[in-house]
């Protein structure tokens, strides 16, 4: 078990405060006991992994105690002819899938962090990047969980058949939580077969207008492509390229996508990256949030989803770095300025794009609505906190400063 660092004074709170050691539970059990005694005794609570979405959605108050899961880190069931495995929470997920590699599998999750976050911070954050247009996201991977409540119980929730639902919901409403309801101990996941073979192909247009219409024309094929991203101008630049880049990539067969890419050169000139330029363009596409706000002292990062129509007006209308999951409405775009961040986001909602500020520094957090339009749905949102949390007392604030 990690020794417990020394208390730390929070910055930028205005005042100085000492922050408690971190606790670092190494079993289910341990998790729960933690838990528990916090709840008896109506201690705050600081719940997370390895902390590598500390920018993401709202800032946590300060806690009468902290509480890591990144000591946590078995696999406790792997089952390679099933496609199951059952981890535990702080498991670095990359490490997940680097072991899950020897048998051809996978957890096909992706977006900011994933090759430094635990598995319980990607479930608990609902991450997911460019692979959500075929893969989906952790609601279509989770097939059972185990979490512990403030009120000392452990409840497993689903199982380990992939066909198993019973109960499955209450676990479902952990995927996006950010440690809000109760603390992620176990993750059950339906694996994927690995891909033998990967291409990425981009197109360079010289208008948004051009760029939606190949995006059109490959959604109508019967290619399947695991993404289907664009970039705006400022993003291309950042990436050496030129314009709007529509970004395809296959995974799979590679006589089949050799096929895909011979027909896909009808529809303009293209440029299909190498297997060393493929992997460095996702790196830096998927590292672009964490680099991004590690450059900038005031930045933030608005994701907006709208349908697929408007996601090249959505896209044009960013004049910072911007990026659409062109295949799923998805669009995100990287301001420093918050003030701007703000504005856009504003805009969005006006056009009936519904959005939050994804993430933002520590500086910026503070003199920005993270969700303004948090819709109808926000009623029932905070009776299932309620009911898990009645007292408020874990991660106060980190549900984007709403609860």
């Amino acid at each position: 078990m990690p020794p417990s660092t020394p208390a730390k004074t929070a910055a930028g709170l205005g005042y100085s405060i000492s922050l408690p050691d971190i606790l670092y539970p190494s079993t289910a059990e341990e998790l729960r006991d933690a838990l528990a005694s916090a709840g008896a005794a109506k201690h705050t609570v600081e719940l997370f992994g390895a902390n590598t979405k500390h920018l993401m959605a709202g800032p946590v108050q300060p806690a009468d105690v902290r509480i890591s899961t990144s000591a946590m880190t078995r696999i406790l069931q792997y089952e390679p002819r099933d496609l199951t495995v059952s981890v535990e929470a702080g498991m670095p997920f990359a490490e997940l899938n680097a072991q899950l590699a020897g048998n051809g599998q996978m957890v096909p999750l992706d977006g900011a962090s994933q090759s430094n976050a635990t598995v319980g911070g990607m479930i608990a954050a609902n991450t997911s990047g460019s692979r959500r247009r075929l893969y989906g996201t952790a609601r279509d991977h989770v097939i059972g969980m185990t979490f512990a409540t403030l009120d000392g119980k452990l409840v497993q929730s689903g199982g380990m058949v992939v066909k198993n639902v019973a109960g499955l919901d209450m676990a479902k409403l952990l995927i996006g939580s950010f440690g809000t309801l109760a603390a992620i101990a176990t993750v059950n996941f339906k694996l994927t077969p690995r891909p033998p073979f990967s291409r990425t192909v981009l197109f360079e247009c010289e208008d948004v207008k051009t760029a939606t219409e190949v995006r059109d024309a490959a959604l109508r094929s019967e290619w399947s492509p695991v993404a289907v991203d664009l970039l705006n101008p400022p993003l291309s630049a950042l990436l050496q390229l030129r314009g709007y880049v529509l970004v395809l990539s296959f995974a799979g067969n590679e006589a089949v996508i050799e096929r895909c890419l011979r027909e896909a050169e009808r529809l303009g000139p293209l440029r299909a990256l190498s297997p060393e330029q493929e992997a460095s363009f996702w790196r830096a596409l998927d590292g672009m949030t964490p680099v991004f706000l590690g450059d900038s002292g005031e930045g933030a990062v608005v994701r907006i989803s709208t349908v697929l129509s408007d996601c090249g007006p959505a896209l044009a209308g960013a004049k910072v770095p911007a990026l659409a999951h062109a295949g799923n409405g998805v669009v995100r775009a990287w301001f420093r300025r918050p003030g701007e961040a703000s504005e856009w986001l504003a805009e969005c909602g006006r056009r009936g794009w519904k959005g939050v500020i994804e993430y933002a520094s520590d500086a910026a957090r503070s003199s920005l609505t993270l969700w303004p339009e948090p819709g109808g749905d926000f009623v029932i949102m905070k009776q299932i906190k309620h009911m898990f949390d009645p007292e408020g007392l874990l991660n106060r604030g980190r549900f984007f400063s709403r609860f």
